[in-house]
């Protein structure tokens, strides 16, 4: 039975931040809110977790599961080959609506579907999240949707299609936007915009004039 937990009553803020870590230390998934839209995380490092998630949504290895992380300092050890351009964006952009696809470490031993080696990571600008992150290091998200249907912006979304497949559900109340991140990939020697979210070309070029958009 999913359990869920109201964050704007402080008690039942820290115990569901309590319950939800738990939940992905074992290995189960949890909802959780961010600046854009509702997602529906795991344990960056189970691969048995990050198949439960893209189970749970529908979807393919193909479309493989971005991560989050609470902190800039986390992508140390996440990403190899990591420009001076991308860590302006980080400076830049961070916590918020920019998603950086960039080469992650060959060392690390995780599963997030078919990446080619690279990771699509973030640092979300809300504080429930920064916090269940904090706690649990990097978490594989995704929108807490069915795939085909759209992504959530609220609790009661997320729960109406996920149901018992998600153990802890924590409610932020709506999001401020529905409006996805942009999604820059940082793996050559120009940035290039993948997609324009929260963040368009022009806005993203001030901090990286030479930055690409992909046709």
């Amino acid at each position: 039975m999913a359990r869920r937990y109201d964050c704007s009553d402080a008690t039942d803020r820290a115990t569901g931040l309590r319950e939800a870590a738990s939940a992905v230390r074992r290995g189960e998934l949890v909802v959780l809110p961010t600046d854009t839209v509702y997602g529906i995380g795991a344990d960056a490092f189970s691969p048995e977790a990050v198949g439960d998630l893209l189970e749970a949504k529908g979807r393919g290895r193909g479309m493989p599961s971005p991560v989050l992380i609470g902190s800039p300092t986390t992508l140390h050890g996440l990403v190899t080959d990591f420009s001076e351009r991308a860590w302006e964006l980080v400076d830049a952009f961070w916590p918020g609506a920019l998603t950086l696809v960039a080469r992650h470490q060959p060392s690390l031993t995780w599963d997030l579907g078919e990446t080619g080696g690279t990771v699509a990571v973030r640092m979300p600008l809300h504080p429930v999240a920064i916090e269940l992150l904090t706690e649990t290091g990097p978490m594989a998200v995704s929108s807490a949707n069915l795939t085909g249907h759209p992504a959530p912006q609220n609790c009661d979304a997320a729960q109406e299609m996920l149901g018992d497949s998600v153990s802890v559900y924590l409610d932020g109340g709506p999001t401020p936007d529905s409006v996805p991140s942009s999604i820059v990939d940082v793996t050559g020697p120009v940035p290039r915009l993948l997609r324009a979210g929260a963040l368009d070309a022009d806005e993203l070029r001030k901090v990286v004039p030479d930055l690409e958009v992909a046709s």
